[in-house]
């Protein structure tokens, strides 16, 4: 697929930050690591890798924002295309020398992510997509699971950790719904999370309490894949409300349902 040029500068620069990261996981037993609140952890990988996709994005697209884990945000001359990025989605995972964790890149325009890159650079998957152009894992276009059944349906999610005001709101969610599926998964990266759902590897996904990074390529991934997103909350945005429920549509009313209560 030849994408837009927005796309191709955001693919560069996961593929270019995934390189230093892979090299430091290699290491990952010497990386020096601070705490940066309970259960959740900050590398110096994770601080260089946000640096190259800085410096790559912003070096072509030097009005646009920019909105981070790390770094914070910045209001771009261009008040309506910012960039949204997670260097390293799953670092408790990199720092357990675990293969599953990835790159985080989106475009919003106007308040709407228009495009999304998601890299595992341990298995050297990219999983991208843009608006109106369908969605791909390197050279081969995906589409979501062709489930129809529940019962026949794996799904992932996020389980809160360190204590977490949200720990019971989950576990109600789990007891309504493993009854009625084939499992669940929780691999800790919820860009991941939505990515296997775009390729058809889990039926679908949720999980509440996330950021803008956390979220933004994989709704359009998702999307662009054939599959429904869309916040836990109906009132509230998806990237707004920090909630996510997505999956095929065969089964999403019924899937939303349950996470809904």
């Amino acid at each position: 697929m030849i994408g837009s040029a927005n796309l191709n500068v955001m693919i560069k620069a996961a593929r270019k930050a995934g390189r230093s990261l892979v090299k430091d996981f290699r290491e990952v037993e010497n990386l020096q690591v601070s705490m940066k609140g309970a259960g959740d952890f900050v590398s110096k990988a994770d601080i260089a890798a946000e640096k190259i996709i800085k410096e790559e994005l912003r070096n072509a697209r030097p009005t646009y924002g920019w909105i981070a884990e790390e770094g914070g945000e910045i209001e771009g001359e261009d008040p309506t295309r910012r960039w949204i990025v997670d260097p390293l989605d799953g670092t408790t995972n990199f720092l357990h020398g675990l293969p599953h964790w990835a790159i985080s890149i989106a475009l919003e325009h106007k308040g709407k992510i228009v495009a999304g890159v998601v890299y595992d650079a341990a298995k050297d998957e990219m999983f991208f997509a843009e608006k109106g152009a369908g969605a791909w894992m390197n050279d081969t276009r995906i589409r979501v699971s062709g489930r129809h059944r529940m019962i026949e349906s794996i799904f992932a999610t996020g389980v809160p950790f360190g204590g977490r005001a949200d720990l019971p709101l989950t576990l109600q969610d789990l007891a309504r719904l493993m009854p009625a599926c084939a499992g669940v998964r929780r691999w800790g990266s919820a860009a991941l999370d939505m990515a296997y759902v775009a390729a058809g590897r889990y039926e679908g996904f949720w999980e509440r309490r996330l950021n803008a990074w956390d979220l933004a390529a994989g709704i359009i991934i998702v999307k662009e894949a054939g599959g429904l997103a869309e916040a836990i909350d109906p009132e509230a945005g998806i990237i707004d409300g920090g909630s996510v429920v997505c999956s095929n549509e065969p089964i999403f009313e019924n899937f939303a349902k349950v996470i809904r209560g």
